[in-house]
């Protein structure tokens, strides 16, 4: 028998899982509500962003002679850091936005910035059919590589948008300064990854225990495992990063770190949720 108001944590969120996909789906309405278009807007704004970087960085600024297929491996590495900046960002604001809903009945709290990933995951699928789109276009030939190569990076960084907006929300209840830090986070994120560069830029100008850091970065590996299931099977000149799946599977240990520790936090902290909000 559980105990009433018993709080397991996020087993207790996916014991719930028909509320949090109730806060998904209303979560999803909001957004196209009032909109004519709906959800044709989600596949049109990487379209455009395809034609711009085609143009603007590829053609003006020479980066398509320079890169193969640039436009495609860099619309490959914004459509992680995308999804990992909007469940980051909406993870670590979940708890605050939710402050009369959280002080009037009870639910595990967790739910909100597992919530604010999942709603994140919906909205970038859209962009990641537009980036198959085009990359089939171009000759792309899926394989169980290539697609457990981008599996294994959208998990990734599910695991680790989540477990980062259960710590930096718990903390953001009582320190509104957390939501800055974690905006400048975000503003960094694209930067710290190759998207768009090639790693083999950072490579040749830093020290080499330097660039063993840059590719233990979770979103560099998880940048890099998409290049790898998208842009590499189109037969670029370039090459993915060394040893990818290796530092996969560290991103993906480091990220289940990073959730068990945003957990403990949160747990350590819920109990002050309804006073400081």
């Amino acid at each position: 028998m559980t105990t009433p108001g018993a709080n397991r944590g996020l087993l207790e969120v996916f014991r719930q899982r028909h509320l949090l996909s109730l806060i998904v789906r209303k979560e999803v309405q909001i957004r196209y509500r009032g909109s004519i278009f709906g959800w044709l807007w989600s596949y049109v704004k990487p379209l455009v962003q395809f034609v711009v970087f085609f143009v603007a960085i590829g053609v003006f600024l020479g980066l398509n002679d320079r890169v193969d297929f640039f436009p495609i491996y860099l619309l490959s590495g914004i459509t992680v850091v995308t999804f990992f900046n909007e469940a980051f960002s909406n993870g670590t604001r979940s708890l605050v936005d939710n402050a009369a809903l959280i002080k009037k009945i009870y639910l595990p709290r967790e739910m909100f910035p597992i919530a604010s990933m999942m709603i994140a995951a919906v909205n970038t699928v859209p962009q990641i059919i537009v980036v198959i789109a085009i990359s089939l276009f171009f000759g792309w030939a899926p394989s169980f590589a290539s697609l457990g190569a981008i599996l294994l990076a959208l998990v990734i960084i599910a695991v680790l948008a989540s477990g980062l907006g259960l710590f930096f929300g718990s903390i953001n209840v009582t320190f509104r300064d957390a939501q800055s830090f974690v905006e400048i986070i975000v503003m960094i994120a694209i930067w710290a990854s190759p998207v768009m560069y090639e790693w083999t830029q950072v490579a040749s100008v830093v020290p080499e225990w330097l660039f063993v850091l840059y590719r233990l970065n979770p979103i560099t590996a998880a940048v890099e495992l998409f290049h790898y299931g998208v842009w590499f099977p189109l037969g670029p000149d370039a090459s993915p990063l060394p040893d990818v799946w290796m530092y996969g599977l560290i991103a993906l240990l480091t990220s289940l770190i990073a959730l068990v520790i945003g957990q403990l936090v949160f747990r350590r902290l819920e109990g002050r949720f309804a006073q400081d909000l």
